[in-house]
């Protein structure tokens, strides 16, 4: 399918769903970006489960977002359990602007949901040649170092800076092995996951999707990415009012009320302190990727590339549709 009639949709789908025009934009662009980037479990795949919480207004679809500003750097939002793209979208742009005007924008969201790819909004400041950090929690799928129950969610870390060049350096990674996102793909389209990244309710190492959905998931590096994994939810839930500690709702899952998730967006210059910033990261980025490689390896890359890659290439082809998601579309247009 074309992005153009795609994105129709999409805008079609959330407004019938009560979103307004802005709104729905906001939101289709996020969902058409994950699938040009080939992250397919932030992406038409979780359309459905959006719709479904509005419909059970356990997503605000006419929210009433307030912004509270704190200091010229520092802002803080009620987004009043709005779709998680629509607060997010507010929250990078306010720190962008705090950024433009101080030096350094720090912006705190409560009362969101889900928003897609952290890496999506590192763009938006990385292009106006801003560093940038994000955090943002989710519901539990992660086991504290020690435990055999779940607590933290995947939580993502992103970092994000210009390079000099048209592609940015943007590293957006879950602390779990895997993505939940790509668990739940799996396990809607009955494929295994690899081995390693989860256990079952029993605490035995699975490869079946959705014994590792009611399982725990395994962080990265052991005990470093449970306390990764920590930090975020105290950085985004605990710091911004937000759900924290095992309280974010599962949103295809726990229709018990709304997610309250949290979001910690960090912008910055990047000539703070040295103007020429652009030329030593340059540097930067030739002295490493003219190291020696490996054998196999082209080209050492840094985090960003091969999504920007992704996108360009997308951006020739039409987005394929699997044909689960053509049901939910059809349905959803009804």
């Amino acid at each position: 399918m074309k992005v153009t009639k795609l994105k129709s949709l999409l805008i079609q789908i959330f407004k019938k769903k009560g979103l307004n025009s802005s709104d729905a934009l906001i939101s289709a662009n996020a969902i058409i970006n994950a699938e040009m980037v080939g992250a397919y479990g932030h992406g038409l795949s979780r359309l459905k489960m959006y719709c479904d919480r509005i419909n059970k207004n356990l997503i605000n679809a006419k929210p009433k977002i307030k912004i509270k500003k704190i200091s010229p750097s520092i802002s803080f939002i009620d987004a009043n359990n709005s779709i998680g793209f629509v607060a997010a979208d507010i929250g990078i742009k306010k720190a962008i602007e705090n950024a433009k005007n101080t030096g350094i924008g720090l912006v705190a969201v409560k009362n969101s949901g889900h928003y897609g790819l952290s890496g999506y909004y590192a763009e938006q400041a990385v292009k106006k040649n801003l560093i940038t950090m994000i955090y943002t929690n989710a519901p539990p799928a992660i086991a504290p170092h020690g435990a055999i129950k779940s607590l933290f969610g995947t939580n993502p870390i992103c970092f994000g800076t210009p390079t000099g060049s048209k592609v940015p350096f943007i590293l957006d990674t879950s602390i779990s092995m895997i993505n939940r996102g790509k668990i739940r793909v799996a396990a809607r389209n009955n494929q295994k996951i690899p081995e390693g990244v989860a256990l079952d309710k029993f605490g035995k190492p699975t490869t079946d999707a959705k014994k590792a959905l009611s399982g725990v998931q395994l962080p990265m590096a052991g005990f470093r990415g449970s306390g990764l994994a920590w930090m975020v939810d105290i950085l985004s839930g605990v710091f911004t009012g937000a759900n924290h500690a095992g309280k974010v709702k599962d949103p295809f899952d726990n229709f018990t009320g709304p997610q309250n998730v949290g979001h910690l967006f960090v912008t910055f210059k990047s000539n703070l302190f040295q103007k020429n910033y652009n030329k030593r990261i340059k540097e930067n980025i030739r002295i490493t990727k003219r190291l020696p490689k490996i054998k196999g390896v082209k080209e050492i890359m840094y985090p960003g590339q091969n999504k920007f890659r992704r996108f360009r290439e997308n951006s020739k082809k039409k987005i394929n549709i699997p044909k689960i998601i053509k049901k939910d579309l059809e349905l959803l247009l009804k």
